[in-house]
Order: structure tokens, then sequence, then C-alpha cells
């Protein structure tokens, strides 16, 4: 294999062209023979015993070369990758040259390189101070929505009421004709949720349970049923029940019972602190979040199209994947949202791009500031991981592929520029500014 690197005319792309030997492209042919012989099925000849040469003299001698391109190409990319000493940051875009038999195969492949990156200020950057201290009304909020959650349901003799749950049977028609979905039995309905249609919930409101009744609605313009929408709808309701929540009283003998501490004041004084935790752990990220959009803000790079589609895709990869712990495939959201997939591309594309900016510039001054990943660094990391997987450090670092090490190097190289960045930043309380002055101040900020 021979590889032939040449710069193109857009920045920051490149083209290889891959030379592959004529013997290579032979067994590549025989190996896509092997692969489909057990499915080939010719008159005279027994399932899977078709000789290769009367397969290809009755569909052509081409028969073999999509799938033999594919074996090759997954084969040889890989190595002419590494033979390229190219700093390759998206997905080739490939294009088959020459595949005849006899010939050497010749397939070209254009990459985005990693741009270079010119750094604006990063020693230094203003960013705007934010106040992480809980006050009593705060911690008395949050003690009420954990009372909320421990609340017991219970069933209500009296009138129905924002915030309970109402059971009820209902029976909808549109111009006298019954509709589908529109009809259900003992659905729990929680009064005040907007779950429902227009003011469906707020007719339930004052009626007890045994109630028989209906309730008049207008379905959206919008509605996603076209055969419905704007359309004056009716509904037979019947109230089967009232439930409503019975809230516990804040007493030490709830505190004893539901929590480690032994009176209201300490167990106050926990959630006090854990809303500070969360109060600076917030503060934190967007202090970050604000310091590397500085950052990015004054930097130049010229980022390659190929780059941002690569990590759309794996954007896309990523949300598919927890769509799928939901039970949800990606297909079925975009059905769901009305959205296609080119909508879903160009809506992700502007995260795409603050990504990379944000990973070049991080990378960047790393680079600058010497910072690296230390064996101390990649133990610790490991230890951290093994814990999370109740697993032995050591086996699970025999088990770690030198491309996943690599992964974790960046990792801890991109943390400890941020870090940097974060020791270096200066506070600035937030306060009322014309246009003029906030130019002014970031006139100062890049001196």
């Amino acid at each position: 294999m021979s590889v032939k690197v040449e710069q193109l005319d857009t920045k920051n792309m490149s083209k290889m062209t891959v030379t592959v030997d004529a013997k290579e492209l032979d067994s590549a042919i025989k190996k896509a023979y092997d692969r489909t012989k057990n499915r080939i099925s010719i008159r005279g000849f027994r399932k899977g015993h078709v000789p290769m040469k009367v397969v290809e003299q009755i569909y052509g001698d081409d028969v073999f070369y999509e799938d033999a391109a594919n074996i090759l190409i997954n084969q040889e990319y890989p190595k002419a990758y590494d033979e390229s000493g190219l700093d390759i940051v998206s997905s080739p875009k490939i294009d088959i040259v020459q595949i005849e038999q006899g010939k050497d195969f010749i397939f070209t492949a254009e990459v985005a390189t990693k741009p270079e990156v010119t750094l604006g200020k990063y020693d230094g950057v203003t960013v705007t101070k934010i106040d992480t201290s809980v006050s009593d009304d705060e911690v008395d909020k949050q003690v009420q929505a954990e009372l909320e959650k421990n609340a017991r349901t219970v069933t209500k003799d009296g009138a129905a009421e924002n915030g309970d749950t109402a059971v009820i049977d209902f029976d909808g028609s549109v111009d006298g004709e019954h509709f589908e979905g529109g009809k259900s039995e003992n659905y729990s309905l929680e009064l005040g949720s907007h779950t429902f249609i227009d003011n469906f919930e707020d007719q339930i409101v004052g009626h007890k349970a045994g109630d028989e009744f209906d309730v008049n609605v207008t379905f959206p313009e919008d509605y996603q049923e076209k055969s419905l929408a704007g359309k004056p709808a009716v509904f037979a309701i019947k109230v089967k029940e009232i439930k409503s929540k019975e809230v516990p009283a804040l007493d030490e003998e709830y505190v004893q019972d539901t929590t480690s501490f032994d009176t209201v004041d300490e167990y106050k004084a926990d959630v006090k602190k854990k809303l500070e935790e969360s109060k600076e752990n917030e503060a934190k990220r967007t202090k970050e979040d604000e310091a590397l959009t500085k950052i990015v803000e004054k930097s130049e790079m010229d980022i390659p199209d190929a780059m941002v589609d690569t990590q759309v895709n794996n954007i896309i990869n990523d949300y598919s994947r927890n769509l799928a712990q939901s039970g949800l495939s990606f297909q079925q959201y975009l059905q769901f949202t009305g959205m296609t997939i080119d909508k879903f591309r160009e809506q992700t594309r502007p995260e795409a791009v603050k990504r990379i900016k944000t990973s070049l510039c991080l990378e960047a001054i790393a680079a600058a500031e010497n910072l690296d990943a230390t064996d101390e660094d990649i133990d610790k990391r490991i230890e951290d991981m093994a814990k999370q997987y109740n697993m032995k450090a050591e086996d699970l670092k025999a088990n770690i592929q030198d491309d996943e090490m690599d992964s974790f190097k960046e990792q801890i190289k991109m943390e400890k520029a941020i870090d940097f960045v974060m020791d270096h930043v200066k506070e600035r309380a937030k306060r009322k500014s014309t246009k003029k002055t906030e130019d002014k101040e970031a006139d100062k900020e890049e001196q």
C-alpha cells in the first residue's frame, strides 16, 4: 500500500490517495465471494456451491466489486491514516478511483485536519461573581418540597380543588361523533397540571365523587390530530374518586423517621448545606462557561465543515443512546416531534461548533502551559472508574485499550486547562451598565 497526501484549496482539508496492490484486491474479491456464496442460487448448482467464475459470467465481472472495495477500505484506511501523519478530525469522504481485477485498487479519502488556534486572552479572564448564599426562605421551600414528596394520598369526601387528583371516566365527541382516543375509564388526572386541553381541568374543580356532567372544550388550532384541530368537543364526565395529598408536619418524629438526624434544626442545617453545595457547583459551571465563551470569542481558528459534520454525528449518536435508555428510537423521536433529520442536524450545528472551538482552545491552552497527564493522574482516573464499576484498579487497567488510554490523557489535559483558566479568573460583581460601558470593559479585558 502507498499513500500520497495533498492539501486541498479549502483550508484544513487534505486528500489522501491510497493505492493497494492488485493481489490484495483479488484476495478481497475472493473474500466477498466467500461471504455471499451460501446465498447464491443458480439453476444446475447446489446452493452455496456455485463457482465464483460462473457467478461473474452470469452477473458480470464487477458483481463482487462493491463488497471487495468495502473490505479493502476498512482494512487499508486505518493504515493510511497512520502513515499520512495527518491530525485527522473528521470522518473520511471516500471515492473509488480504480477497481478492476488484475489492477491496483485506488481510492481517495478527503479529510479535515485539526485547525491551528490563535489564542486570545485566557489568563485573567473576567467572569461575573455569583452569590451562592442560601436564605432561610430557600431552605423552607426545599423542606416543604421534601415534605410534599413524603405526602400520603388520601380519598377526599369534599369538592375537588386544584392540586387534587380526580379519578374519572370520560367519553368525548365532536359534532356528536365519538373519536379515537377520546374515551377512558378510571383515568387519574391531577387538577391544575394542564395535562388536558383548554379549560378541561378547571371544569372538574368543585365537583365531588359521583357527579356526572359535561365538559365543553375546544381543540387548539395546531392540534396534532388535524381532524380535531380547532373544533369544539363535549366530554361526558363521571367522577369516580377525589384524592388529595396529606402533607406530614415538620417535627422531630418526622425527622427521625425519614432522615438520619434527631432534631428539626439539624435537618434544616443539612438542607442548607446541600443547597449551598448545589449553588456553588452551579456557579462553578456557569463561570467556567462564561470564561470559555470569552476565550473562544477572542481566539481565531478556521473550522472545516467536515469537522463540524462529524461532531454533529457524534451529538446525534449520543442523543440516540440516551433515547434508547428510555425505550425510544431516534426515528421515533423525529416522528413524534414532527422534525426531519436535516432540521435536527441544522439545529444541532451551533452546539457542534461551540464544542469544537472550546475543545481546540483548551488543547491550545494545555500546550501553551505545558499541562500534561502524569502517570499519577492516569492511575487516579482508573481508580475512580474501578470504584464505580466495583472492580480492582489493576484489572480495569489491564483491559484498557491504547485508544482509550489516549482519550483519558486528553480528558485530563482538558480538565487541567479548565482548572488553569479558573484559577486565574477575575470576578466582577454583576451590575447594570450601558452598551458603551460594556464595550469599554470588554476592551480592558483584552489588554
